[in-house]
């Protein structure tokens, strides 16, 4: 399949490349010029999206005093309700701030698995040889990795919900340095917003917002595999995601009494 090997192609040209030049963080500065495109394209695929802050400087855009997580947060405080998927609101955002990042709600049409860079290229290896279906994933910078699945986060039964371990948002990312599971009441940032770190989110070759969007448990079998199978190594970061990974996932799965209805 053309996407598969469009993925292949980027995994063993980012695996040529890791140990040299660190990647110019504007790498994927043309995107900028597609801003709007890409935008849209996520709210064609019902990606609920807002404004959100961009990089300034040393800091964020916004007018907090300390902004504790810069350059990656929503405008507004009411980010829930205002996320839309109505194009035509979405270009009155995007022509009235065209420097602004977006980020898309998720927990309401769509869930993201928000992993480490390197076991994301695992897991999409993995993916590739089983011919699987990824469904869209992002790049966020060079350390994260975005897998979006379909969400858990609207049951047809609200008594059906379950909460997961590995649940976080933003303001709760440091907490879980391994698999992050972003459901309701979170987010991420949408391509091609710009990171404090120079950086940019980016959609993968042929793993763009038009892709049907996979159940995320079998996803997350594949992801935590991936962690599990870092090698030990440097200076222990590895070794305490795989040990985050591997006491949440159990935790993750809901009880066989909550799949039976």
């Amino acid at each position: 399949m053309a996407g598969k090997s469009r993925v292949s192609d980027w995994l063993r040209r980012r695996s040529e490349n890791a140990s040299g030049s660190g990647r110019s963080a504007r790498a994927a500065a043309p995107d900028d010029l597609r801003r709007d495109e890409l935008i849209q394209a996520a709210v064609a695929a019902s990606y609920p999206v807002a404004p959100a802050v961009h990089p300034e400087g040393f800091g964020c855009s916004c007018d907090r005093i300390g902004c504790h997580i810069p350059g990656v947060h929503p405008v507004s405080q009411a980010w829930q309700t205002q996320a839309s998927t109505d194009p035509q609101r979405v270009a009155q955002w995007l022509d009235g701030q065209p420097l602004a990042n977006f980020i898309t709600a998720t927990g309401l049409n769509h869930d993201v698995l928000d992993v480490p860079a390197q076991a994301g290229r695992l897991a999409l290896e993995r993916l590739s040889a089983d011919s699987a279906t990824a469904g869209p994933v992002a790049l966020q910078g060079e350390d994260r990795m975005l897998f979006f699945t379909a969400t858990r986060g609207t049951p047809a039964d609200e008594d059906e919900w379950w909460p997961c371990a590995l649940d976080c948002n933003p303001e709760t990312a440091d907490e879980h340095p391994g698999i992050r599971w972003h459901c309701r009441g979170s987010y991420v940032l949408l391509p091609p917003a710009r990171l404090p770190s120079g950086g940019t989110v980016s959609w993968l070759p042929g793993l763009g917002p038009d892709l049907p969007l996979p159940d995320p448990l079998p996803v997350l079998g594949i992801l935590s595999d991936a962690c599990a199978q870092l090698d030990d190594g440097g200076d222990g970061t590895e070794r305490a995601d795989r040990a985050d990974v591997a006491g949440d996932t159990d935790d993750a799965r809901p009880e066989p009494a909550v799949w039976s209805r």
